[in-house]
């Protein structure tokens, strides 16, 4: 005869017939109670089946999708906490190793042994900070032996930057120079950027694949252009290169292409290992030209569990799994991998483009050559916008981002949808065809403007062209606002 303990053990190996799934789960407060781990995990398993499919998520450049065995090593490595290098010689050894591998990457100019100067970091927002502290410490110190003033650091971006350099510039105090957009340009304009360079210049920062279009900008014409001015005025401005996206994309598909450091302006770059790096999410890395171009005084050295510690990083602990996974994609693939999957992102990407165009009802915004993505607005949006199309195809359980360009071109709105290792020729045909059901859905439903809206623009319409462009950049800044707020009431995170 069982006990009662021993029923009440039976009972919960059911957890759907126990008490656990008839209580609200704790949302401010830790419970009192313990309960089973079978109870546990099948509740929060259960409640993160509403989140959507990684792998459909087209709004994201971070990696979904890694072989087995590498998620074998991964799970193998889930314990080790990174900073206790004493203890784990060999993940420190692998993460050097990584360093020199991305510094011969990009051309670093080093010798046969010598060792490459830079860090794995979180991702690229940790290691933007890191680059961003070296130049304005540089800067601060030559502008101290000049006997000039330095509490006034400015750095030159183009508007379409990702926020971590907005947080940069404001947690370090540094004021942030931003060359703007215009139409039909949506990268920074490297002579614009250079106009802006004055003797408080820390650094230009060049975007290696806009996060907007998946551009590259022209880093030779920013160097060149620097470089002059640097001659006339006798100052040494620099350049970093975010290559967050475009890092481990443009040594496979544009190997000439001239952007690293190849360049002498070039100091320092950025990639994301958990973007083409092809690692899961928490990887980043910044390497730099030489030991010169990363002042002394920023690495610390720490006397840890036994050993001295050398370290500029702005965190302490960190896990040691995306460390081993990029080693491990580093020597799987080699150059030959790498290269072999991101022409096929890139092909994914033309059938995609080719797909939308034949609809007839899309301009491409995104440029043939640069990262493997998809931009492009509706020609007409007078009925339905990009906002819509969105919302539509999350339906189809795609998630295609809509947003608005940056200042000075906030009322473009484009869809991007990213091409990643893992979507397929398949998936890009399937994605063509839905988004056809979504326009063909759209044409059979109302207008989103009122009757009186549309009398308002057929009225505006005939008295000719200035008319009509004028009011529909009204109406789309009108449309535009009223999505943001939209959107911005149901967000709670995001990704970049």
């Amino acid at each position: 005869m069982l006990t009662q303990t021993a029923q009440f053990d039976e009972s919960i190996r059911s957890t759907f017939a126990s008490r656990y799934v008839r209580a609200s789960l704790p949302r401010f407060r830790m419970p009192e109670n313990s309960i089973p781990k079978e109870a546990a995990y099948q509740i929060i398993n259960d409640e993160l089946m509403l989140d959507g499919n990684p792998r459909l998520n087209l709004a994201s450049f971070v990696t979904t999708w890694m072989e087995p065995e590498c998620d074998k090593l991964i799970m193998a490595a889930i314990n080790k906490n990174y900073v206790d290098m004493d203890e784990y010689p060999v993940t420190t050894e692998l993460q050097n190793r990584c360093v020199n591998m991305i510094a011969h990457l990009f051309h670093a100019p080093l010798g046969e042994s010598e060792t490459a100067i830079g860090v794995g970091t979180v991702g690229s927002s940790e290691a933007i900070m890191l680059a961003g502290l070296a130049f304005k410490r540089k800067w601060q110190n030559k502008m101290k032996a000049e006997g000039k003033p330095y509490d006034k650091p400015n750095i030159v971006t183009g508007a379409n930057v990702q926020v971590c350099w907005e947080k940069f510039a404001r947690y370090f105090e540094v004021e942030l120079k931003e060359v703007r957009l215009r139409d039909g340009y949506y990268v920074m304009d490297p002579e614009k950027a250079v106009e802006l360079v004055d003797e408080n210049t820390i650094c230009v920062a060049a975007i290696l694949g806009s996060t907007l279009n998946g551009e590259f900008e022209d880093v030779k014409l920013l160097n060149d252009l620097l470089s002059k001015k640097n001659k006339e005025t006798g100052w040494d401005t620099p350049i970093h290169v975010d290559a967050a996206s475009g890092g481990f994309i443009a040594p496979f598909l544009y190997p000439e292409l001239e952007w690293d450091f190849r360049l002498p302006l070039v100091k320092s770059i950025n990639v994301s290992g958990h973007k083409y790096g092809l690692v899961y999410a928490g990887i980043g890395w910044n390497v730099w030209r030489s030991k010169e171009d990363l002042p002394e005084e920023l690495i610390f050295h720490i006397n840890y569990l036994g050993a001295d510690q050398p370290t500029f990083t702005l965190n302490f602990s960190k896990g040691s799994s995306q460390v081993i996974a990029q080693y491990y994609q580093l020597i799987r693939l080699g150059f030959e991998g790498y290269k072999n999957i991101m022409e096929n992102c890139q092909e994914n990407a033309m059938v995609l483009k080719q797909g939308l165009e034949k609809t007839g009802r899309f301009n491409i915004v995104s440029k043939d050559n640069g990262v493997p993505l998809v931009a492009f607005s509706l020609k007409d949006s007078s009925r339905h916008d990009e906002f819509e199309v969105s919302d539509f195809l999350r339906r189809y359980g795609w998630i295609v981002p809509a947003y608005t360009m940056p200042p000075d071109a906030q009322h473009v709105t484009v869809l991007r949808v990213v091409i990643r290792e893992d979507f397929s020729r398949a998936l890009a045909e399937r994605l063509v065809n839905d988004i056809g059901k979504v326009l063909h859905d759209l044409d059979a439903m109302p207008s989103k403007l009122t009757n009186g809206e549309e009398k308002k623009e057929k009225a505006q319409l005939d008295n000719g062209d200035v008319a009509r462009k004028k009011m529909e950049m009204q109406r789309q800044r009108s449309v535009t606002a009223a999505w943001k707020k939209f959107v911005l009431a149901k967000k709670t995170n995001g990704v970049c």
